[in-house]
This record gives C-alpha cells, sequence and structure tokens, in this order.
C-alpha cells in the first residue's frame, strides 16, 4: 500500500488501494489504483476519494473516454525520457480537457514540469504527482506556487524558497491544495521529517 501526503504537507492523505485488494478501511478515504485494462470495483464501505491508474500513450485514448464513479487520476509512462518530457503538457491538456486529473510522474526536467504546471494552473481538475523525498515535495510545491502567482516556475522548481512557502496567505495555500491535490511517495515518515526540517508542517 503506498502513501500519498497532502499538498500542505501537513498530514497523510488516503492510503492507495491496489483495485485487485479492495478493502473498506474503517474511518479512512481511500485511493483505488486501478489497472487499465480492468473495469473499476464497487468497493464496500466508503466511495473512493478518486481512482488512478497508469497507462501507456497507447491506451490513452481508451482513458479519455474512461468513466468512473470518483474523480481519475491518470499517470501516462512514457519511457523514453526526451519524448516524456516532451508529452509531459500534451497529455496533461488531454485529460484536463476530459475532466480527469493528470498525474506527474517523477524524473521529468525542470521544463517540462514548468510546462506541464502552466497547463494546471488554468485548469479546474488539479493534479496529483509523485516524489521521491522531501526536496521533490518542496520542488512541486514552490513551482505550483509560482505557477499559481506568476512568478518564475523554472526558478522554483530549481531553488525552492521554503521560507515563502511558509508565508503564504490563507487563501494562497487555499488556491495551491485546490490543483496540488496529493503527492504520493513511497516513505512518508522521511518526507514528513524533511519538509519538518524546512520549516513546513510541525506534524
Amino acid at each position: 500500500m503506498d502513501s500519498a501526503l497532502e499538498s500542505s504537507g501537513q498530514a497523510l492523505a488516503a492510503p492507495i488501494v491496489p483495485a485487485t485488494s479492495v478493502i473498506a478501511i474503517p474511518g479512512r478515504d481511500i485511493v483505488v489504483e486501478l489497472d487499465v485494462s480492468a473495469e473499476a470495483p464497487s468497493p464496500a464501505g466508503r466511495r473512493p476519494v478518486r481512482y488512478q491508474l497508469d497507462c501507456s500513450p497507447d491506451d490513452l485514448d481508451d482513458v479519455l473516454a474512461f468513466t468512473a464513479p470518483a474523480p481519475l487520476a491518470v499517470y501516462v509512462q512514457v519511457d523514453d525520457p526526451v519524448l516524456a518530457d516532451a508529452a509531459l503538457a500534451d497529455t496533461a491538456r488531454a485529460l484536463t480537457e476530459a475532466g480527469h486529473i493528470p498525474g506527474l510522474p517523477t524524473g521529468h526536467g525542470p521544463g517540462a514540469v514548468a510546462d506541464f504546471l502552466a497547463v494546471l494552473a488554468h485548469a479546474d481538475t488539479g493534479f496529483v504527482a509523485r516524489a521521491e523525498t522531501a526536496s521533490d515535495v518542496l520542488a512541486l510545491l514552490s513551482g505550483t506556487a509560482a505557477a499559481l502567482s506568476g512568478f518564475d516556475v523554472r526558478d522554483a522548481l530549481v531553488a525552492p524558497d521554503a521560507d515563502r512557502l511558509g508565508r503564504l496567505i490563507p487563501e494562497a495555500a487555499e488556491a495551491l491544495r485546490e490543483i496540488l491535490l496529493a503527492v504520493e511517495v513511497d516513505d512518508p515518515d522521511a518526507v514528513l521529517s524533511g519538509l519538518r526540517e524546512a520549516g513546513l508542517t510541525s506534524r
């Protein structure tokens, strides 16, 4: 079971549960991870916060037409790093136009992420992301805040300013949470510890 952080970095978000072993977790919302070739299950208990799946570019047309009983987040996985960077903003635009939530995988360069964020800053779906370290999460938060406020996004991604993030007014922080819905990480304790060291969370 993977874990996600709320974009504020202050709490654990809904756990991610594979569709093949969906269970109802008492008192907890869940995110259900789908296989691109399978239908969305009907888990017992609470309706999932969202469904999510990974797909290849070849499956994207089918995914764009997919209807799920909860919001659908989609990570389009391209093996070639150069092609992946080039396709990131275009696939994000196609997903938002279909009403789906784009997923931002790890490994993209600052330019590609900046182009991705330029799409999401003008969409109402929000996005989810994957990160490996607290520094990655800090860069995502900083880049997203910059995209919403008109600052240089590439600079914010490369040299994130934790102090500036900590000084966001409540309205700006809420706008950030509405765009960056959650960040999926393998080791939430280590990431939260890193964010605490940066002064972004007290939990």
